[in-house]
């Protein structure tokens, strides 16, 4: 048996490499790999070099290599080590915080059981679909609060999508990609709007009835913070979901932000509690198991949104797209062995 990992070895260079095969630990589980998600913001910024790629990098004046990519999987329990109790060899599951690998050995509390009715396409998305899900929950968003999302890659797909599960109207979607604006109509936005147009806040507000009350910010550009910032309803929440490495930006806080009461909301994956969940903070298991749930009931669709699936053998091609593509797809990576 193999067990190839893709690994960044240094700045836009990567390898599919052999690994040894690990034995699980008490408390770990080792999965055979179906399939793995790109999640591509992260592992472009990974890919390119970038040096503040995670929260950890603060104080860092240098990239570190190697570096290990590829957080959302799917695939079959095959080995379980003492104490383990949710799942059993044979299990189909999806995995968080896994790597683009063969095999799998995650602690148990990154494993999440699937339902029959859910694909391993849907499992592959899960741990990336439980980003947006965090920023929508501590936004408190109330059944038919307006809501808006900026950015309409990966993050912002699946926050149209669990947007709609918990009730937001109207739902608008904002980015300058024509394609991209379609694709959040037909996937359940009410509006998408190009942020780029003139007039673009005051549309926003007409069709929100006078203002955003919860916003997703995907970006992580801080041009389209200032300009979420001037759709909001006075006392909305903005949540600061895209990943903002840089700092190079300034926003009139008094005016924007102080005297309209706006929350602004750090939204990182990270920033939630690790065991035991509360109304507005939920850990990544229990996020995890509720989206499964509304995929199993119908009331949301993760693999409806993938565009290709890869081999990952052909790697090279696929992340030389990732680095140069402006627009890139739901891609995954297909590791069963034929």
């Amino acid at each position: 048996m193999k067990n190839q990992q893709l690994i960044i070895v240094s700045k836009e260079c990567i390898e599919l490499l052999d690994q040894p095969i690990p034995t699980p630990r008490a408390g770990e589980v080792l999965v055979r790999t179906a399939l793995t998600s790109i999640s591509s913001g992260t592992e472009r910024a990974n890919l390119a070099g970038n040096v503040h790629v995670s929260r950890e990098s603060a104080g860092q004046t240098e990239a570190h290599y190697p570096r290990y990519i590829g957080y959302s999987a799917s695939g079959i329990v095959v080995a379980i080590g003492e104490g383990v109790k949710s799942v059993k060899p044979g299990d189909r599951v999806a995995l968080s915080w896994s790597l683009h690998k063969h095999y799998n050995c995650v602690p148990e509390y990154n494993v999440h059981p699937m339902p029959e009715g859910v694909s391993m396409e849907d499992g592959a998305l899960i741990h990336i679909a439980t980003f947006p899900m965090a920023a929508i929950r501590k936004c408190r968003l109330e059944v038919g609060e307006t809501a808006i999302v900026m950015g309409v890659g990966i993050l912002g797909m699946m926050a149209i999508g669990l947007l709609r599960a918990a009730g937001a109207m109207p739902i608008i979607a904002a980015d300058p990609d024509e394609e991209k604006r379609k694709l959040a109509l037909r996937i359940g936005a009410d509006y998408a709007l190009d942020p780029t147009a003139p007039g673009f806040s005051a549309e926003v507000k007409r069709l929100s009835h006078g203002g955003i009350q919860v916003a997703i910010e995907v970006t992580g550009v801080g041009v389209a913070l200032n300009q979420v910032l001037d759709c909001m309803r006075p006392f909305g929440r903005v949540a600061l979901l895209g990943c903002t490495r840089s700092s190079d930006f300034t926003v009139d806080y008094y005016h924007k932000v102080h005297g309209p009461g706006i929350s602004l909301i750090g939204a990182h994956t990270l920033a939630r509690p690790e065991k035991e969940s509360s109304p507005g903070m939920w850990t990544t298991h229990d996020d995890a198991m509720a989206i499964l749930r509304l995929i199993e009931g119908g009331r949301l669709s993760l693999a409806s949104l993938v565009n290709e699936t890869h081999k990952p053998e052909e790697y090279k091609a696929v992340y030389d797209r990732l680095l140069h593509e402006r627009t890139f797809p739901v891609v995954q990576f297909d590791w069963s062995e034929e």
